[in-house]
């Protein structure tokens, strides 16, 4: 299996993040991609990638809660500088986030567009972020119609199926996480009018964790409690969503 979104740089996960990450593995996790969240996640994230980098792999993003405008363009130009100085996995998190600041909304999209244009000459998959941004993001993604190197994947998934649609048709995978274990989060019946050669599974551990243990720290070891839910969702055994998700994302990621 192949973790699409996880914080293992997190302060969350200092305490036994080895044996974390040795516990996943051992669950059959064998890749972990790692998004980044700002300048200060950078440090801590290479040398998660230093101690484990055979298993955990980094991205280089500037996160949508983070542009500010008195940093986003020195945040921005550190993601550049990163970018020219060596290869990563993926370019993310990215996005749009208007559930804690509205007020930034047109800097976050120039920020999304910036780092949008990036990944395509890098040749980079984005892990995109949306909370209440929906609309923004797929205006943006119009602008590039199903142009093959506009690609991704939105994580966190939790719209409609119209909305899922539209995402996939512009080459974009849907992150599925913890939240597909929730009895009221409607996504088991969303998954129901998808195929699965469009999703990936993630845990954003440390946030997210799935039932049973909804509400505590999350893991990447836990993802596979969400392959298993996806697996009944999909009638199919854990094996064959193990194969799929993990090809969608060998694919996307070029890894």
């Amino acid at each position: 299996m192949i973790d699409t979104h996880t914080h293992l740089y997190a302060e969350e996960l200092a305490a036994d993040r080895e044996k974390m990450i040795a516990k996943a593995v051992a669950c059959g996790v064998k890749k972990m991609l790692m998004p980044n969240i700002d300048t200060s996640s950078i440090a801590p994230m290479l040398e998660v990638e230093r101690q484990f980098g055979v298993h955990c792999l980094p991205m280089m993003g500037l996160h949508p809660c983070y542009v500010l405008p008195e940093t986003v363009d020195a945040e921005l130009k550190t993601v550049e500088t990163w970018l020219k100085s060596r290869s990563f996995c993926g370019l993310g998190e990215i996005g749009i986030d208007l559930h804690w600041r509205q007020d930034t909304l047109e800097l976050q999209k120039m920020a999304f567009e910036t780092q949008l244009q990036w990944a395509m000459d890098y040749n980079l998959a984005v892990s995109v972020h949306c909370r209440k941004g929906f609309e923004v993001i797929l205006g943006v993604l119009q602008k590039y119609g199903a142009n093959p190197k506009c690609r991704g994947v939105l994580h966190c998934f939790g719209g409609s199926v119209a909305q899922a649609q539209e995402l996939i048709s512009y080459g974009f995978l849907l992150g599925i996480g913890g939240v597909v274990t929730y009895k009221k989060s409607g996504l088991s019946d969303v998954l129901q009018s998808i195929d699965l050669q469009h999703i990936v599974l993630e845990t954003d551990a440390p946030y997210l964790a799935p039932v049973p243990h909804r509400g505590q720290r999350n893991e990447s070891g836990y993802l596979g409690i969400i392959a298993q839910k996806v697996a009944e969702i999909y009638g199919k055994t854990l094996a064959e969503i193990d194969a799929i998700t993990t090809e969608n994302a060998e694919k996307m990621f070029a890894i």
